[in-house]
Parts: C-alpha cells; structure tokens; sequence
C-alpha cells in the first residue's frame, strides 16, 4: 500500500516484489489486505486522523499505511480483533518504526473502545472512497449513476471466463468446471463467457495449460465478435498487450483472419506472445507505437482495426484499486490527446469499406464520445454504425451521443466504452 500511495508504483508491480518467497497462504492473505485497504483508503485515513487528533498525511507514510492495514482488518475481515493489534505493532519494529509501535498500539486500542466506524464521514472522499476530482467528473458526466459507479468501484470484481471456441464448447467447458468442483454461470448474448460464483487459481482451471480457456472479464469479449461481424481478411489489434482481445479476435477469426498485434511496450508484448502460445493461436506481433504505423506497417492497410485504447481506467477500478491513487486530473485530457493521435494514424491504414472498433476501459466522457465525435468532425470520409452487433446486449449499454457505455458493475461486468466506426468506399 505504501508504495501505491507514496511511491506512485503500480498495485501489480508492488505485489509481484512483495510475494517474492511468501506462502500461498501468506500470498493470498496479502492481496486481500492491500486490495481492501487501497479501496477505503479515504475512510481509513479520516479514522487515522481521528485516533491520531492530527492530519493523517503528517504521520510517517509507513506508519500510515500500517495504521490503515490494522483498522481495515476490524471492519472488513473475520480476523479476531486480538489478532489484529498484537501482529500490527509487531510489524512497526519490524519496518524499522520502533518508536511508532506505541502509537499504533495505541490508535489500534482506542478504535476498538470508541465508536468511531459509526461516525458520519467529515467529506466526500471519506464517504465515496474515491479523489474529489474522480468524484467530481462522474458527477458531471454521469449525473443520474455517479453514487453508482462509484459503488461498483468499490466492489470485488467476478472472476470471468472466456472458452476458446476453437477447442470446446461453452456448455462442455461448464460440464468440466463443475465435474472439478466449480460452479460458474453463462451470459446472455456472450456465448464464451463464464462467470464463477468463486475466484480460481488459474491453475487450477480445467484445460488452462493447453489453452482451453482464459481469463477475460465478460465486457471485453464484446470486442473480438463486434469487429469480426461480417468481416474477414486483415486485422489489426492496436495496443494489443496483455492480449486477450487479440487473441479472442483469432479465435473467432480464424483462417479467415490475418492477425497482426502491436504494442509500443515491448516487455507488456512478451504477455501476448506467452498467451498466442499457450492457446495455439497465430499471430505477427510487433513492438510499435499506434500513432506511428510507419515504423512497423510500411504501407500495410487492414480491414478492420480494433483499437484499444490507452486511457484512464476509470471502468476497471474495481480490479485495480491503485488507479483511483495514481491517476491524476490532467491524466484525463493527455490520454485524449494521445487517443486522438492513434485514431488519426491508424485511419489512414483502415480500407475503404473497412470497420475500426474504438474502446476504452474508462467511463470518462473526455476520452470516449468526446474524441470520436471529434474524430468524426475532421474526417468525412468516416461514419459511426450505431447497430449493435448482438441485440442481446442492447440492454447493458448505454447510448451515447457517439458509441456506447457499459457502465461498471452491470451484469457482473467492468466499465467499457465502445464505438463503431466505418470508412465509407
């Protein structure tokens, strides 16, 4: 948590070094600890600045998150409050904070004797567990669902499947996860998708070695069968890391398609290579910035372009938890920019008569219906279909001026933006 907060790193990077030599057990125990504390941080700090009677941020940052790991355990885990106090302050002499265990022994015990968890909290942030200026553009963007969305951040996300067509089936995938033990639910309108009523090491899934299944939250699959709908020859999957669209367009695809995926970070590449191996899929995969196809495309055109686009994550909060710590409001208009410049670029690579599927993981306004409908200002030779590819879905998404919003928590799914944009003959 530490590191997240103060050190700006990434919730992933920050575990993968922090589980180095832990017990599974140890390992799992961490995870929920620091994925729980990081989403009612705001909360937690208002309690620390009660207990503490001074401003949280003027505390030592370790001892800060120390303090909110020990609180976080009382009000959201079954651990017995005595074993909570003894092995927090414990923790204090050894990050090398002797002198603050007497403090976090302290605050620890007078959480337990006053009722401070059922005091109303001082501000917004406390209250929604989110920055103000998150909250503030939710609120300007999402003016009926902004509490909504909010709360759906601050959900534990399902853990979805999606079956690999060119191997099994659906229903047969199903039959093996229950014969193992599992119990996972089909998704109207998604015919790969499952979702288990439990989360699952994924080695422990039926099949995932050979590339039987993967993981992929529902709202991503409707990428890889809108783009393919009717259409054939050559793809591009743009920003394609860590690769689980670019490898469900294969799957559906398959020799009908001629797949090339790209991404400028050459180490988040090697995850897509890994996942095109495991599940026996082909693919040219290139390091290349999306905004420059010059350098890895020459004259290259395509057919149809999935471009998936960096952007904030705002509709993916509810599995990263860090991003409502990393992001930063100006964060907002230069992923727009940068979103502009992919779409310009890659527009010129796109066929006469060719499709390219826009999303967004985010729910901001500024990076999703804002830029296309700029897009389509300044380019005439391009028009949005508004046909969604499976009625089935229709229910789920909400109209936009320009695309389609999957709001976070709907049907169990993530925050997608996807807009559909065709290149007139």
């Amino acid at each position: 948590m530490h590191d997240v907060v103060h050190g700006g790193r990434s919730l992933d990077d920050a575990l993968a070094q922090a589980e180095t030599g832990l017990p599974a057990a140890d390992r799992s125990l961490a995870r929920m600890l620091t994925f729980g504390t990081l989403r009612r941080f705001w909360q937690l700090d208002e309690w620390i600045a009660l207990l503490t009677d001074r401003p949280a941020r003027k505390l030592d940052g370790m001892v800060r998150a120390l303090l909110a790991v020990g609180l976080y355990q009382f009000v959201d885990t079954r651990i017995p409050d005595h074993a909570v106090v003894s092995p927090t302050v414990d923790a204090a002499r050894l990050l090398k904070r002797p002198r603050a265990a007497g403090l976090v022994n302290a605050v620890l015990r007078r959480f337990l004797r006053e009722s401070v968890a059922e005091r109303a909290p001082a501000g917004e942030e406390a209250a929604f567990n989110h920055p103000q200026w998150l909250i503030d553009g939710l609120k300007r963007d999402w003016p009926d669902d902004w509490r909504n969305i909010l709360a759906a951040n601050d959900e534990r996300a399902p853990m979805w499947l999606r079956v690999n067509a060119c191997r099994t089936t659906t229903e047969g995938y199903r039959a093996r996860l229950e014969a193992a033990g599992y119990r996972a639910t089909a998704a109207p309108g998604l015919p790969w998708a499952l979702c288990l009523e439990e989360p699952v090491a994924v080695q422990d899934l039926p099949g995932f070695a050979d590339g039987d299944v993967s993981v992929q939250d529902a709202a991503a699959q409707i990428a890889a069968p809108w783009l393919l709908d009717g259409l054939r020859g050559d793809i591009l999957d743009a920003c394609a890391a860590p690769g689980g669209k670019g490898a469900h367009l294969a799957e559906l695809g398959g020799d009908g398609v001629r797949l090339t995926a790209i991404d400028a970070d050459a180490g988040r590449l090697r995850a897509v290579v890994e996942t095109f191996a495991r599940l026996g899929l082909r693919a040219t995969i290139v390091a290349g910035d999306a905004s420059k196809p010059g350098e890895w495309a020459e004259q290259q055109a395509f057919d149809g372009i999935l471009v998936d686009a960096p952007c904030s994550a705002t509709g993916v909060i509810r599995r990263h938890p860090d991003i409502k710590h990393l992001r930063r409001p100006g964060d907002i208009d230069a992923l727009a920019a940068v979103q502009a410049r992919i779409l310009d670029a890659l527009w010129l690579r796109l066929r006469p008569g060719g499709r390219l599927l826009y999303v967004t993981c985010s729910v901001m306004a500024r990076e999703n219906d804002a830029v296309v409908a700029d897009f389509l200002g300044r380019h005439l030779d391009a028009r949005e279909n508004r046909m969604l590819q499976n009625n089935n879905i229709r229910d789920v998404m909400r109209p936009k001026a320009c695309g389609f919003q999957l709001l976070p928590g709907t049907a169990g799914m993530d925050g997608f933006f996807f807009a559909s944009l065709e290149k007139v003959a």
